[in-house]
């Protein structure tokens, strides 16, 4: 319950941990460390998520206008997560709670969002003269 109280970064990275952890768990059947996988998938996002575009006020990534992870890590992230998701209210009520209220968050706020991927696309690009 300690994670409730810290800054929104931290939270979202120990909820993916949590999902990974539940998901290892699970289908690999590992207790207390994650596998050699899913340690991976889990470096990948925490690597993706400090380097995001948004900073702090970050979108959660279903709802995200840019799509950061390559291909093959949004399909194992997106497997995790559909495994690990309904099983979070059962397990971890106020961690599913707390991210249900980001992602909804997210969505209102998604104009803001859109506004900033427009304007980055908008600098640094060079024109062509006529």
């Amino acid at each position: 319950m300690k994670w409730l109280f810290r800054k929104r970064k931290e939270r979202e990275i120990h909820t993916v941990e949590t999902m990974i952890r539940m998901y290892c768990r699970a289908k690999h059947h590992t207790k207390g460390t994650l596998c050699e996988s899913c340690a991976e998938v889990f470096s990948y996002a925490t690597m993706k998520y400090n380097r995001c575009v948004f900073g702090e006020q970050k979108p959660v990534c279903t709802v995200c206008p840019v799509h950061c992870y390559n291909k093959d890590m949004r399909e194992r992230i997106r497997v995790i997560m559909r495994f690990a998701g309904p099983r979070m209210i059962l397990h971890h009520p106020v961690m599913a709670i707390d991210h249900l209220i980001l992602q909804r968050w997210s969505r209102k706020n998604m104009p803001v969002f859109l506004k900033r991927v427009k304007k980055k696309k908008g600098t640094g690009m060079r024109q062509k003269i006529a």
